[in-house]
């Protein structure tokens, strides 16, 4: 048994058990051999647990015996981050019909499911061609729909709203770079170019200014993001820049606009989203489709 417990805490902590009187192994055993082993493999820089958030204590106590062992430096972060339970409508922990623990495989392929009705409603496209974007949008739902949520609050799953392709949601933030693909290739294929270089002008008001805006929060966004392990942020920018992005292809006819400057300088802009998106999107772990 290993006190860990300092005298300088403000908070005492209870002594974290490594082995049994009988000489037993106990999760804090394999926990702190994980660590040695990734000392010894892979040299990080810090440590990040995403953890079910009863398990808090644990890992505490845990860190505090590796670093009073020598086995990770002092000053490097070792830092925990619980997670709370994905619940059914009933607000109860979310299971299989049957009542028992869903398998991650069969949550995947039920998300794609409902994604393929969803696309084959609307229009008419062959099977192959449907289930592979069924495939990258389910996922892209699911994993917006865990990601979009405070890490360490409990959240209701409801496969109706993760695979709507309105609101907040992943279907609507990949739509919405679909949209703009469109548009990009249509302008393309009218100039035969896209602007190279384009500056974006100044927006005076409106949908317009109000898109620029929301851009220019890109990287204060991924920062905060990082600093305080908290992808939901990215999620809740993304979802923001999309309606900006949705109010703004509504107020303008951009691939009927006239003035070339400043079709060009739209052409630019919604470039610019796009790639602001998409890099968004990768943080995240998920691609959009070419159509949807």
């Amino acid at each position: 048994m290993v006190d860990i417990a300092e005298e300088t805490d403000a908070k005492e902590l209870p002594p974290c058990i490594v082995r049994k009187s009988d000489g037993a192994a106990l999760y804090a055993t394999s926990d702190l051999a994980t660590i040695i082993e990734r000392e010894k493999e892979y040299h990080p820089d810090r440590y990040i647990y995403v953890v079910d958030k009863r398990q808090e204590l644990h890992f505490t106590q845990v860190f505090r015996v590796a670093k009073k062992a020598g086995i990770v430096a002092q000053e490097k972060p070792m830092q925990f981050l619980g997670f709370g339970t994905m619940n059914g409508k009933d607000g109860k922990p979310f299971k299989t019909r049957e009542g028992g623990v869903m398998r991650l495989e069969n949550l995947i392929a039920g998300i794609s499911d409902a994604v393929y009705d969803r696309i084959v409603e609307n229009r008419e496209v062959g099977e192959a061609e449907a289930r592979q974007t069924a495939e990258i949008v389910g996922l892209a739902a699911l994993k917006y729909g865990d990601l979009s949520n405070q890490a360490s609050k409990d959240y209701i799953f409801d496969v109706d709203r993760f695979t709507s392709f309105t609101g907040n949601t992943g279907p609507y933030i990949l739509y919405t770079i679909v949209r703009i693909k469109s548009i990009l290739a249509k302008y393309a294929a009218k100039e035969e170019r896209l602007p190279d270089g384009q500056p974006i002008r100044g927006a005076e008001g409106g949908s317009e200014k109000a898109l620029e805006l929301a851009l220019t929060k890109f990287n204060e966004t991924i920062d905060a993001a990082f600093a305080e392990l908290a992808p939901h942020k990215i999620c809740q920018y993304i979802y923001e820049l999309s309606d900006m992005f949705n109010q703004f292809y509504r107020d303008n006819i951009i691939l009927g606009e006239t003035d070339k400057e400043k079709q060009a300088s739209w052409i630019s802009l919604i470039t610019l989203t796009r790639q602001v998106l998409e890099t968004c999107i990768q943080i995240l772990g998920f691609e959009a489709p070419d159509w949807m």
